[in-house]
């Protein structure tokens, strides 16, 4: 017991110190050769690890920001190309009212030529039919009007004012 009670940690000895660094010093060779290589092994690999990573994520970034790019690019064209052929559609629109408009009115004026042609027609066969009725008119008269023996001017006028109020025209 007495030992026990000479023992103080705070208080070593000459000997107690020197096996403590030798065990202190073989432990810390053991563990560098077991632990402490593959600590370090293992921290740079995770080190490699973790910048592959950061370039694989810079790279992903640079191609997301490049295919944003690409696809800003292909909806601009399509964009442009909608324009296009809206502006083609239009034109075609207007193109076929036009060309509408004008076939419209060629054949509006055939038939209002036709209309005025014919109108013609029927207005000379009515002229030389009135020239006819008119004609016959004026032989009917005139028999008549030998027929009478007048004596004066105004009985011949007066008879003949009679007679055209007699025929009915038709």
């Amino acid at each position: 017991m007495i030992f026990l009670i000479s023992f103080t940690p705070f208080q070593p000895t000459f000997g107690l110190a020197f096996w403590s660094l030798v065990i202190f010093l073989l432990f810390w060779f053991i563990m560098s050769k077991v632990a402490f290589k593959p600590i370090a092994e293992a921290l740079n690999k995770r080190e490699h690890n973790i910048q592959s990573s950061l370039d694989q994520a810079k790279n992903a970034r640079l191609e997301i920001a490049s295919m944003k790019a690409e696809n800003e690019k292909l909806l601009a064209e399509a964009r442009e190309e909608r324009t296009a052929m809206l502006n083609e559609a239009k034109e075609q629109r207007n193109k076929m009212i036009a060309e509408a408009k004008e076939q419209a009115k060629a054949e509006a004026s055939k038939i209002i030529q036709t209309a005025q042609v014919e109108i013609e027609s029927q207005k000379k066969v009515a002229m030389q039919s009135l020239k006819a009725d008119v004609g016959n008119m004026a032989l009917d008269i005139a028999e008549q009007v030998i027929r009478k023996d007048l004596k004066s001017d105004n009985a011949q006028v007066d008879f003949v004012s009679s007679l055209v109020k007699e025929i009915k025209l038709n």
